[in-house]
């Protein structure tokens, strides 16, 4: 419900030729009931309809200098009246007219007893038109409703107060992705997330459009260069990211091959440092098998509740935290990345 007088909450949408997307999302911003809000549509010159579909919508339409979504959402933001900002991506869905005025409330009820620096995200669905998403998704289905910070992220939904999300500093633009874990991070480190009332429903298709294992384990390549701090590979692999207008299949062994030359390039001392940081992640990630095993095994039984996700946090965690684990992670690790490269004969890009 757009209203003339101060909004309770600022909705930001960055786009990128999103034609086919936004209006379904403006719509049913446009039907919530119980606050006020505005939306900004913040694009980054797309070549499409976009921003005439979202003015015919009758919402702002903020032409932002700089592409990438942080940069995008940093100047929607700077120019929102809201006292609280939501960040969301244009092909995701609400499924409730009153999602956001709970949403607000139980923050706003949190922020009471937590403090200030709390911040909420949606647990996601994923929608897919070609029929119902492969098992894995609904892992991540799962996953998305808890607060741990790497498993927050932009299509989720991100709800905090201007200012808060001042003092976090806005997005990173140093990329044009993983702003969401940078802000994720900062939340985490400064405050606490909470899991929002209801359910945020997020598009299949670029699972569908590059091949869902391939686009899963190229996110967990991602992700491990981010929390390991690798930050020549994000920034040398030059598709790690594609707009959603270009999402094709993925092949892998080009970032392999990619993590192998800058392992020669760093010399073998520096590189087996970046490898032990790089195991040090993948053994703080085991925790997920444990999760997977509360998924198959007990949720039937004790819903809503993961006793093996605890016991790995209580006893597991505590007991492999120490050196020999993070080398023998990245042992394997490495040995991963290298056996296919070996197998396989060179290609000459990375694409």
């Amino acid at each position: 419900m757009e209203t003339t007088d101060r909004p309770q909450l600022s909705i930001i949408i960055p786009t990128w030729n999103e034609t086919g997307a936004l209006p379904g999302l403006i719509a049913q911003l446009q039907r919530q009931r119980g606050l006020s809000l505005e939306i900004l549509v913040a694009d980054g010159g797309s070549t499409d309809d976009t921003r005439a579909v979202a003015q015919a919508a009758g919402v702002r339409v903020i032409a932002c200098p700089e592409r990438g979504r942080g940069a995008q959402m940093n100047v929607a933001a700077s120019r929102a009246t809201g006292p609280m900002l939501l960040f969301l991506h244009a092909d995701s869905g609400l499924t409730d007219p009153e999602q956001l005025q709970r949403a607000l409330a139980h923050l706003a009820h949190q922020q009471a007893r937590l403090g200030n620096r709390c911040a909420g995200h949606f647990q996601i669905r994923f929608v897919d038109p070609s029929g119902d998403p492969p098992w894995i998704l609904r892992y991540f289905e799962a996953k998305s409703a808890l607060n741990r910070p790497e498993c927050v992220h932009g299509d989720q939904g991100m709800l905090l107060s201007r200012a808060f999300f001042a003092e976090i500093g806005g997005f990173q633009t140093e990329l044009p992705y993983l702003e969401d874990q940078h802000l994720s991070r900062a939340v985490a480190r400064l405050g606490q997330w909470i899991t929002l009332p209801g359910r945020l429903e997020s598009s299949a298709r670029r699972f569908r459009q590059e091949g869902v294992t391939r686009r899963i384990l190229l996110n967990a390549m991602i992700l491990i260069g981010f929390y390991a701090d690798f930050p020549e590979f994000l920034q040398h692999a030059p598709v790690l990211y594609r707009t959603q207008d270009h999402a094709a299949p993925l092949r892998l062994l080009p970032f392999l091959r990619l993590i192998h030359t800058l392992d020669q390039a760093a010399g073998r001392k520096a590189a087996w440092r970046r490898w032990h940081r790089i195991g040090r992640q993948l053994r703080c990630s085991l925790w997920q098998l444990f999760f997977i095993g509360d998924l198959l095994f007990t949720q039937w039984l004790l819903p809503n509740r993961h006793p093996m996700l605890a016991f790995h946090d209580r006893v597991v965690q505590p007991t492999l935290d120490f050196t020999p684990c993070d080398w023998g992670c990245a042992i394997l690790a490495r040995l991963g990345v290298n056996l296919p490269i070996l197998h396989i004969a060179p290609q000459k890009s990375i694409c």
